[in-house]
């Protein structure tokens, strides 16, 4: 066990500027998830609505949405750490804001709308230049593990986030906002105490701000190799989305009531950062493209198999079983993308990969619903899971080259037409 734990030789953990940035990593999703559990009970006790569950989460997407091309363009022209720091002390604001509405005791929910676009605003800056500050700073041949690491951190902080918040909640809202702001600057501190000299930002001036914004779409278009593993994520996630149904599983199917939805809710989390690990201590060496659609149609399998069972254990496997092979997934994206993208790009690139996965989700709960509501809770998700299945097998056809990819290495040697 010892030795499991101690780093590898060649693992970045062993690298001081990537452990910043994994705690800024960690304590940065950790507020995500404390603030969505605290501001959505706040709310929803001040006004007894549903609705108002819905406005939040649409506070926060809109801006998100709208600014995050923009966001992508401005980190391939301004230091990405310089974003990330920035992003991470705007949360701190917004935490600050929070605990200023909680105290004044309004019973309006207007001003944590406000409030939330704030954070979807800072998000929208932060997931871009993040994901293109971890290249730079651990380097492209260290890369595919620090995307493990730096994925498995995330999932301990959506295990641990919603339960810390809950508790924290009890001892009063103020207190939880007061430690989401605590934890913001934790994040600004760790991101701006990188001292490493960092790769200077392209200069691309010289286009219109209209080219800037859209590089990345048209970068991505014309990649086959990236547009297909981001699609494939898309199409994936919007159909086998079986997680907004939990609720309805929980409650009216396997009948384990609150406490086993919450153990449901980890399940996909636990699986995720246990593939994560593995992957951060390990080296997929060769066959990623079929590795990836392999763990996508796992990912579709495991959604009939939790769409069918009435038995609690093998629901949760069946979720584990996802978690795990969605973490396979993300790994290898990732992965490509990083290493597929010039640097000057990453910033956009990433950009686009973060919009498609905003859309995935966001629809994805959507799709969910609406199937469950004309076909019944069971044959939405069975449905789901078939056609991931059928998307897999849609996607290796119509995307040989991301099929054909060997080593992960590989691909950021080759050139931009055999892509």
């Amino acid at each position: 066990m010892r030795g499991f734990l101690i780093p590898a030789p060649d693992s970045p953990l062993r690298d001081r500027a990537f452990r910043k940035l994994l705690v800024c990593r960690f304590a940065a999703a950790t507020v995500n998830q404390i603030q969505s559990v605290v501001v959505g009970w706040q709310l929803f006790t001040m006004t007894h609505d549903p609705l108002t569950l819905g406005w939040v989460g649409l506070a926060q997407f809109l801006p998100m949405a709208a600014l995050v091309l923009p966001a992508g363009d401005i980190a391939d022209r301004v230091s990405r750490k310089l974003l990330v720091t920035v992003s991470c002390l705007l949360v701190a604001v917004a935490g600050v804001l929070f605990l200023m509405l909680t105290l004044s005791g309004t019973q309006s929910p207007l001003g944590f709308y406000g409030v939330l676009v704030l954070f979807g605003v800072a998000r929208a800056f932060s997931g871009p230049s993040f994901s293109s500050l971890l290249p730079q700073v651990v380097g492209e041949d260290r890369l595919p593990k620090a995307i493990a690491l730096s994925s498995s951190v995330f999932q301990v902080a959506i295990i641990g986030g919603p339960a810390l918040g809950g508790a924290v909640y009890l001892a009063g809202p103020a207190i939880a906002y007061g430690l989401c702001t605590a934890l913001s600057l934790v994040a600004a501190i760790a991101a701006a105490s990188i001292t490493r000299p960092l790769p200077a930002q392209a200069d691309t001036t010289q286009q219109s701000a209209f080219e800037r914004f859209t590089a990345g779409i048209v970068y991505v278009r014309t990649r086959p190799i990236i547009l297909g593993a981001i699609s494939l994520d898309l199409f994936a996630v919007l159909l086998g989305g079986a997680t907004a149904l939990l609720p309805v599983y929980a409650h009216s199917i396997l009948h384990t009531g609150p406490a086993g939805l919450g153990a449901l809710r980890s399940a996909v989390a636990i699986g995720a950062f246990l593939m994560g690990i593995y992957l951060g201590r390990v080296s997929l060496n060769r066959r990623a493209g079929p590795v990836m659609f392999a763990a996508v149609a796992i990912f579709g399998i495991g959604t009939i198999v939790f769409g069918l069972s009435t038995n609690f254990i093998l629901s949760f496997a069946a979720l584990a079983t996802m978690g795990a092979a969605d973490m396979i997934s993300v790994f290898v994206r990732s992965t490509l993308i990083q290493l597929a993208t010039p640097d000057a790009m990453r910033g956009r690139v990433n950009a686009v990969n973060m919009l498609f996965i905003g859309a995935s989700n966001e629809l994805g709960e959507f799709e969910s619903g609406v199937t469950a509501g004309i076909f019944g809770t069971v044959p939405a998700v069975v449905l789901g899971g078939i056609g991931t299945l059928a998307v897999v097998g849609a996607w290796m056809w119509m995307f040989p080259a991301l099929r054909r990819v060997d080593r992960l290495e590989d691909v950021g040697r080759r050139p931009a037409a055999s892509a």
